[in-house]
């Protein structure tokens, strides 16, 4: 999950010069989110009816999970490299204090989600999720890797 993250991370920090990128950008996520449904359905081996109460608990988790990940945090990071050099102890205190808050959000998150799945998938595929969402992070940071390489 940590190299998907990375993967989210770098989209989202990228400068964009044009709308015209940023539809680009907006497309790549969509092919992205496409390819990782596709991989997670034949690596769970979802049936018609697991996948039916499956994706829309997925989809409202990644949602909110994309939200605490990357959106507050990348509020945090400008609010720390805009006062960096003039944050004073206690304004890095907070700041420090609603990152934590935000990381036991997720856990939180997460656990609800873990929860809304035990209704709907074995235990054994609710545990190959995890391994399956890793595994499609580092396929798709290593397709990131490999474009990189043939442009040289």
């Amino acid at each position: 999950m940590k190299l998907l993250n990375l993967v989210f991370a770098l989209l989202l920090f990228s400068p964009f010069s044009s709308f015209a990128q940023g539809e680009n950008m907006k497309e790549k996520r969509e092919q992205i989110k496409a390819m990782k449904v596709a991989f997670i359905t034949t690596e769970l081996d979802l049936n018609s009816s697991e996948a039916e109460k499956f994706w829309p608990i997925y989809n409202a988790f990644e949602e909110k999970e994309f939200e605490l990940k990357h959106l507050k945090m990348r509020s945090f990071i400008k609010r720390y490299r805009d006062g960096k050099d003039k944050m004073t102890e206690k304004e890095a205190s907070v700041l420090l204090s609603q990152m934590e808050t935000n990381e036991e959000e997720f856990y939180v998150l997460r656990k609800k989600f873990i929860l809304n799945l035990k209704g709907i998938l074995p235990a054994s595929k609710i545990i190959k999720l995890k391994k399956s969402e890793e595994d499609f992070s580092r396929k798709l940071l290593l397709q990131y890797r490999n474009r990189g390489q043939r442009k040289d």
